[in-house]
Order: structure tokens, then C-alpha cells, then sequence
């Protein structure tokens, strides 16, 4: 009887070469990523994408055909007028123009998104908190328009909410702080950085937020979303190459492609593919003219919001440091709610923020404010203050907002003579091991990294997204479900975020009725064949875009 193989590290020979810190085995193993890889690595990295089951991948493709066929026949109706139009079209005046509205763009939303259309824009009417309020609306058209009954539905567990320290409250040293700001500046500042709109709190806000990353100097912005796409265009341009994880966030992805740079894609946390397009820039150089990059700038995220994963940074840096680029690394959901002080995916893996050249954060999450900021050398912040666009054209950021930031920074720095913030970076770190060691108990398909508060739950058929959606409303758990064309068309999901102000009462209860809805919605598809994303086919193709 031939003696069965040890379970080794993906991609490895039979000498057990490691390549990506994974280790496969049969069906039921656990498998996580290698502690000591390359000697990267001072902490376990637990990360896991189960593959998807075949005949659930089969009728989830049935379903969306089905709900197309309906779709058509639907258009037909209405072209016959035997159902009423309530889409946008163009008037009767204007048909020799060209379309405004693309009649097959809108198809989508006409026929899928609008029969669901319900679960989303729910509007609260209370602090984002552990707990919300939320006005109850019906529908009586298939959710082309809504009504309000006028009844508040109250004490609605919030496991949607980028809320992961717990600081979006309405009572407590930040809302004090916020409120006596608020009545020595007012709301607004009416100007920009540039000329009348600089405060002390401002720059209070960006020595702070320096000191608490360990840089040289800070930048903050009014818009975490401009932060990214009006600061990339500065930093880059023509004959410039960008390369990007093809999971980046929207707001990476438009300032890549203001910037007028090269954009080439490598796959998601796969640094083989990464290293591969670092190369291919090195030896190649510029289309046409083999003319050297003039930078080379690597894009990442901290934590991948749809996917629970955490950036394999020490990799990064290690491919960083040797084919010299540079790396921007985007922490809007890692900062506060990452690494033991809560400084985010640098301090998570115990690495030097020197060794990132751009830390871009955001201060709409962990913080429960709003805006972002860049981080970094002081020549960079320099430089930013006289070139970026936001810095120049955009209203400074709101005082009240500002003394906000201010006051859950120090918080957590425990600057404020207490250890309130530490036990919630602390509280948020264990909420999200129980949170999701349970969904995976219950045999869920859960997506990412084993310390990532943004725990996403497969759903995968276009029926399931509403329906538990619904669901879970009904239970009084409020929850984001999320499809087609934000995720891939066979791996619709619920996203749940974790929070520091969910006691474990809260979370018991939400779980128990996740595992209910899942029986009912028989969503348990885990056969605890955990297969890790680098693992995925992987082929040599490249997307690029490109000024020629």
C-alpha cells in the first residue's frame, strides 16, 4: 500500500520548495498560509477561499439565463404597451437624436436590479451604531417607487456599517469634543487649504495622524474618494506604469486611469503575477520605443472590502525593494482596525512604515468621520500640497468632522489618559475570529483572512440576494448583500462588518438567525474544501491600458 503524501506548500516540488505559503491537503484539512515564509512573515496568516461547488455554479448561471429570458419577455410587453414603462425614455420629440439612455445598458437594471432594488438605500434615521432605527418603506410597482408607512422600525442589530471601533456614537468624549468644535467654528470652512480655509485644527489633525503612523508628515482630505483618484493623477503620468490588483477599489481604479499612465492588472494577492509584470517593465520598458519606465508604482489595498482578504504586504515590499518601484498602499479599511495598536496593515504585520512610500487611509470607518489622507516623507506631502488637486480646488474639511478624527485618535493612542481605544481594537480583533469561526461552523462558505472584520458570506444565486436580504430584515439584523456587476456574475454574497460595539449578545443573536435564514435559504454549501486564491488558474494574460 503506497504510503500517502504529506500535505505541502502550493506550488512546492516533492522537496517541499515553498512558493506561496500555502499547504493543501485532502478534503476537511485546514489550510493555512506558512508562518515562516522566506522568513517574511513574524506572525500566522490565515487566509482561505473555499472553491466554488459545481452544481451551484451550474444553476446560478440557469438563474441568471431565466431571469434574462423574463427580462426579454418583459421588454417585449412593454414595447406592446401591455405592461407599463416606468423606465426612463427618451421623449417622442427627440427620437431622431442619438439615445441618451442605451435601451441595452439599462437592461440590467430594468429587469434584475429592480426586482431586488429594496435591499439596498435602506434610509436610517439614527447614529450608524451597533444598534440603528430604520424608516420602513413598501413598495406596490416591484420597487420602482417606494412609500413610507410613516413607522420607524426600531433596534436593528447593524452588521453592515464600517463602524469597526465603535466611535460613530452620539454620546461620549468624541461627541462632546465634536460639539463644543462646533460651536466655537461653526460647520463649515468656505474656502480651500490654499487660501482661507487652513485652521489650527487642520494642522493639528495632520501632525497627529503623521505621528500615529510614524511618518515624516501627513495630508488630510474632505473626500476619501478623491482622495485616491485626485491624488494618483499627481503622483504619475504619461510614461509612467502603474500596476494594479484587479481587485482595487473604484476610487484606485479612476485615479489610475486619470493619471494618463500605463495600467497593467496582476491577480489578486498573487505575487507571482505581480513579480512577472515587474519583470516584463524591467526587461521591456515602454511600448514601442523600450525606453525605461519613468516610475513604476504598485497599488494595493490593506483589507479587499469585498473579499475579506488582507494585502500580503511583506511580499509586496519584498518585490518593491527589489525590482525599485514604489508602492501606494490604500489602508481606508485596515487603519483602526488592524495590528495590535490599531495603525493599520503595516503595524498588523510588524513591518517599517518607511518602507511604503505612499500609506493612503481614510477616516470614514474606524474613525466614524469623514475624509481621507496621504501619508508619507515630507518632500511627498510638500509636494502634494502645492500639485494635488484636492488639495487645491476642494473645500477644506468641516471643523466638528476634524475635532472628531482628533479625538478617536488620540483615543486609541490612549493620548487621552485612558486604554478605551486599545480594549477596541482589541474587542474588534476577537468580535472578528468568533464572528467568523462560527459561520464556519455552520458550514458557510466565508471569504478571507481569518483577522479581517469584513467577513463576506456567499450567496451566489441572483434569487438568494434579495431573499436573504429580506430575510434578515424581517429578524431585525440589518445586513449588505452585494452581486452582479460589483462581484464576479457567480459569486454574489452578504458582507458583514464587524464592529468593537457588538457585544457578543448581539453577535450570538445575529448568528443565530444567519444560521436560521441559512436553512431556510439552504446556503450551507461548505464541503470544507478550502482552495486558497493563488491557487485559482492563473494564465499569462495581462489587461493594459494605455494613452496609445
Amino acid at each position: 500500500m503506497e504510503r500517502p503524501e504529506r500535505p505541502r506548500a502550493n506550488g512546492c516540488g516533492a522537496h517541499g520548495a515553498l512558493r506561496n505559503g500555502f499547504v493543501r491537503g485532502p478534503p476537511g484539512t485546514q489550510i493555512n498560509h506558512i508562518v515562516h515564509n522566506g522568513g517574511l512573515y513574524k506572525r500566522p496568516f490565515n487566509e482561505a477561499f473555499e472553491e466554488t461547488p459545481m452544481l451551484v455554479a451550474v444553476l446560478t448561471y440557469v438563474g441568471y439565463g431565466v431571469l434574462t429570458l423574463f427580462g426579454y419577455l418583459r421588454d417585449f410587453m412593454r414595447q406592446w404597451k401591455i405592461e407599463k414603462c416606468q423606465n426612463a425614455t427618451e421623449r417622442e420629440e427627440q427620437k431622431d437624436f442619438v439615445p441618451l439612455y442605451q435601451d441595452f445598458e439599462n437592461f440590467y437594471n430594468r429587469n434584475l436590479y429592480m426586482r431586488i432594488r429594496d435591499s439596498w438605500n435602506r434610509p436610517i434615521c439614527s447614529v450608524p451604531g451597533a444598534k440603528v432605527d430604520m424608516m420602513e418603506r413598501v413598495s406596490h410597482d416591484y420597487n420602482w417607487t417606494f412609500t413610507y408607512t410613516g413607522r420607524v422600525i426600531k433596534d436593528i442589530i447593524n452588521m453592515g456599517s464600517y463602524n469597526y471601533l465603535g466611535f460613530a456614537q452620539k454620546t461620549g468624549a468624541c461627541q462632546e469634543a465634536a460639539a463644543k468644535v462646533l460651536s466655537q467654528y461653526g460647520a463649515g470652512v468656505c474656502s480651500t487649504r490654499q487660501e482661507m480655509g487652513n485652521l489650527d485644527k487642520h494642522e493639528e489633525l495632520e501632525k497627529l495622524v503623521a505621528r500615529f503612523l510614524g511618518v515624516e508628515s501627513a495630508m488630510a482630505y474632505g473626500m476619501g474618494f478623491a482622495t485616491n483618484s485626485m491624488n494618483i493623477p499627481a503622483l504619475v503620468g504619461k510614461g509612467c506604469l502603474i500596476l494594479s490588483d484587479e481587485l482595487n477599489h473604484a476610487s484606485l481604479v479612476l485615479g489610475a486611469r486619470l493619471s494618463g499612465a500605463t495600467i497593467r492588472i496582476f491577480k489578486h494577492n498573487n505575487m507571482q503575477s505581480l513579480e512577472k509584470l515587474l519583470k516584463d517593465a524591467i526587461v521591456h520598458g515602454q511600448p514601442r520605443t523600450r525606453r525605461p519606465w519613468k516610475k513604476i508604482l504598485i497599488l494595493v489595498e490593506g483589507i479587499y472590502s469585498m473579499e475579506g482578504s488582507i494585502v500580503r504586504l511583506p511580499e509586496v515590499i519584498a518585490l518593491k525593494k527589489k525590482y525599485k518601484s514604489y508602492l501606494y498602499l490604500d489602508e481606508a479599511h485596515s487603519i483602526g482596525a488592524l495590528g495590535p495598536s490599531g495603525r493599520g496593515v503595516v503595524d498588523y504585520f510588524g513591518l517599517n512604515p518607511e518602507d511604503v512610500d505612499v500609506m493612503m487611509g481614510t477616516f470614514t470607518k474606524s474613525f466614524g468621520a469623514a475624509g481621507g489622507y496621504i501619508a508619507g516623507k515630507k518632500e511627498l506631502i510638500d509636494y502634494l500640497r502645492t500639485y494635488s488637486h484636492s488639495a487645491a480646488y476642494a473645500t477644506s474639511m468641516s471643523p466638528p468632522v476634524v475635532e472628531q478624527i482628533i479625538t478617536s485618535v488620540k483615543c486609541i493612542m490612549g493620548e487621552d489618559g485612558t486604554t478605551i481605544g486599545r480594549a477596541r481594537v482589541q474587542q474588534l480583533a476577537e468580535n472578528t475570529r468568533y464572528f467568523r469561526r462560527r459561520l464556519k461552523e455552520m458550514g458557510f462558505i466565508i471569504y478571507g483572512n481569518e483577522d479581517s472584520p469584513v467577513v463576506p458570506l456567499m450567496l451566489y444565486m441572483p434569487a438568494k440576494i434579495g431573499a436573504f436580504g429580506r430575510e434578515m430584515l424581517k429578524r431585525n439584523i440589518g445586513v449588505v448583500v452585494v452581486g452582479f456587476p460589483a462581484t464576479p456574475i457567480i459569486e454574489s454574497r452578504a458582507r458583514f462588518c464587524l464592529s468593537a460595539a457588538h457585544t457578543k449578545e448581539m453577535l450570538d443573536t445575529a448568528l443565530k438567525e444567519i444560521n436560521e435564514v441559512g436553512d431556510l435559504l439552504q446556503l450551507k454549501y461548505s464541503r470544507r474544501r478550502l482552495v486558497p486564491l493563488l491557487d485559482r488558474p492563473f494564465d499569462e494574460t495581462t489587461y493594459e491600458e494605455t494613452e496609445d
